[in-house]
């Protein structure tokens, strides 16, 4: 075996290093092609965009990071049309691409993975969040931002936190907002939990057509309500939400990362949304801070300055995954021509045998060191912007975490964070890393919230439903025993004892149950209160509950207060009991006095000897 040389590498450029392994050296091209796909005008894209840009020049400004090669980033606009998503992807893997990040949304990325399959070309999205792109039928898809079933393991642990049981869902019917939300749901069944309603909108919904969804919404029985869509969309949400009056005291709102997103990205909002969002809760994904993050905000400003179409906007975390997405692909590039890789492509014979007309399918071939290139990828071990990057074994990041924000003013305010390591707390998770992992709901923590209404006490979350089947509930209309149970002249009302004992029964459970009064009388009924008799007979056709009050004699009488003395022994009897008392204890004395006299010495002698012995 002929002998071989194993080369150690590290490196380290601006806060970021990689670990690898090189077992021989490969000729480097002067130019590497990556391409992008997003939507340039969306919240998340025009962030993005500048994020990428500023992190290709910063690869490339040192020629340390690749060896001399640089990196060609190609950007195309999908304009938020998954059709057009694929014509851009087709167009940017018929120039010798190597990897593409993106696409912006998870339902392009859908349909590109399959291309990317077929191509061997690695797809690195920082914003596609939907959890079914993790499954092994997409091969070369890896995220790069944190998966939504770890947001939705989050909210599920807010409602437990709070004892609520029942919540909401209002989402976007796509790929996004379903898979999300049925990731909610497999949270909330965890703990003991569900989605009573599901309210799905159409992704290019008019505000008539949101208008129809929340008023079904409102009328529900949970007020516990979970909002996972598109910025603008959620922004439209709660627009109408705050029209039909939902958004005062006993209603909770959570939405998902769009709302910190857009809070991050184009605040200060108008006065109008910032009112019709107050008291809402959101998440946004958690990213330690750091002296690289804090250098990049500096520079934020500059980098938006010149720019005309959008103005300045804000730096939203999208933004630093993004930058962080092309320092990753770099490393990933550099390990790859370290073992050897080499950018060569192959031609597939079924595509050259197709007239793809402008499209020239038959110009893309199938990248040769795509597996290569994607273990490379997932090798990668780097500090940026948004913390330690690090891939698992199902190419999710480690450590996935999000802070738990109350929007209160014109403001936010954190309120604690959320790990997958401990749960809910209000002390960061890098701090919680150190010790041992403990999620047991006494340690689970969050700072108190001003909830919708300006109102700090945790709503109950939920109302009786106006749509609801009502329980028919029959009672006795008896013209005595009328403190028990009566209606109320001229109503349909009932009142009584019996009422007040059902109602606060009610009061206690953690669900609605609607239901109306009936007197007795030729009907089918759902259950009875009132003061019924527990007979055999009717212990046959019904189920009595336990007995409040008891049947059989009793006696009432007055209770009054006096003070204790001497004399107090007296009380039980009146003087004239006394008297007639004492007046029969000495009949009965002379009585004994009268037989015993004439045989029995003792009541003989002097007359007052006999008479003690007679009282005797």
């Amino acid at each position: 075996m002929s002998p071989f040389w194993v080369l150690v590498f590290v490196f380290f450029n601006n806060g970021y290093f990689l670990d690898g392994l090189s077992t021989q050296n490969s000729k480097r091209p002067d130019v590497v092609k990556i391409g992008s796909i997003i939507n340039f005008d969306s919240v998340i894209g025009k962030v993005a965009k500048v994020a990428m840009e500023a992190a290709i020049d910063d690869v490339n400004s040192d020629p340390v990071v690749l060896g001399g090669t640089k990196l060609k980033l190609t950007m195309l606009d999908a304009n938020y049309s998954g059709f057009l998503g694929i014509i851009d992807a087709l167009q940017i893997m018929e120039t010798d691409t190597v990897a593409i990040i993106g696409p912006q949304s998870s339902v392009t990325a859908h349909l590109i993975s399959h291309i990317a399959n077929k191509l061997q070309v690695p797809l690195l999205s920082f914003s596609a969040t939907d959890p079914t792109l993790s499954s092994l039928q997409y091969p070369f898809f890896v995220r790069t931002t944190q998966d939504d079933w770890y947001q939705m393991a989050a909210i599920a642990d807010i409602v437990e936190y709070y004892n609520w049981r029942e919540v909401i869902a209002i989402y976007t019917d796509d790929d996004y907002g379903r898979s999300g939300i049925s990731a909610l749901a497999n949270q909330l069944a965890t703990k003991r939990c569900r989605i009573s309603y599901k309210a799905p909108m159409n992704p290019q919904a008019s505000r008539s057509d949101i208008m129809d969804v929340m008023v079904k919404v409102a009328l529900a029985e949970s007020r516990i309500l979970i909002v996972h869509t598109y910025p603008t969309g959620g922004i439209d949400v709660v627009d109408v939400a705050h029209h039909l009056g939902m958004m005062g005291s006993g209603y909770v709102w959570i939405a998902t990362n769009w709302l910190s997103t857009v809070l991050d990205t184009d605040s200060p909002l108008p006065s109008g949304t910032v009112e019709n969002i107050q008291g809402l809760i959101t998440l946004r994904m958690y990213t330690p801070d750091s002296e690289m993050k804090r250098n990049f905000l500096s520079r934020w400003k500059n980098l938006t300055n010149n720019l005309t179409g959008n103005g300045h906007f804000g730096l939203n975390t999208y933004g630093l995954y993004a930058y962080d997405t092309v320092w990753i692909l770099a490393n990933a590039v550099n390990a790859f021509f370290n073992h050897g890789g080499n950018i060569s492509f192959s031609n597939d014979s079924r595509l050259s045998e197709l007239d793809g007309g402008n499209l020239h399918l038959d110009a893309m071939s199938i990248f040769d060191g795509g597996q290569l290139l994607l273990d490379s990828i997932l090798k990668v071990k780097l500090t940026g912007l948004s913390g330690h990057v690090s891939f698992t074994s199902d190419k999710s990041l480690i450590r996935p975490a999000y802070e738990v924000i109350n929007v209160i003013g014109t403001g936010i305010r954190r309120i604690g964070y959320w790990s997958n390591y401990s749960g809910l707390s209000v002390v960061p998770p890098e701090k919680l890393y150190e010790k041992p992992p403990y999620r047991s709901s006494s340690n689970q923590q969050l700072h108190s919230v001003i909830w919708p209404g300006q109102t700090t006490e945790t709503p109950r979350g939920w109302v009786f439903p106006n749509n609801g089947k009502q329980l028919r509930i029959g009672v006795p209309n008896r013209v005595s025993y009328r403190e028990f149970i009566a209606e109320v002249p001229g109503t349909d009302a009932f009142t009584g004892y019996c009422i007040e004992v059902f109602t606060a029964a009610l009061n206690l459970l953690p669900y609605a149950v609607p239901y109306k009064l009936m007197p007795f009388g030729d009907r089918v009924y759902d259950a009875a209160i009132g003061d019924i008799a527990i007979i055999t007979n009717r212990t046959r056709m019904a189920d009595f509950t336990q007995p409040y009050i008891k049947s059989g004699l009793v006696v009432v009488a007055t209770v009054r207060k006096s003070n204790t003395h001497a004399w107090a022994f007296l009380r039980p009897f009146t003087w004239t009991m006394w008297t007639v008392t004492g007046i029969c204890l000495l009949g009965v004395g002379a009585v004994v006095w009268i037989l015993e006299h004439r045989i029995n010495d003792q009541f003989r002698g002097s007359p007052r000897r006999q008479i003690l012995t007679t009282l005797w």
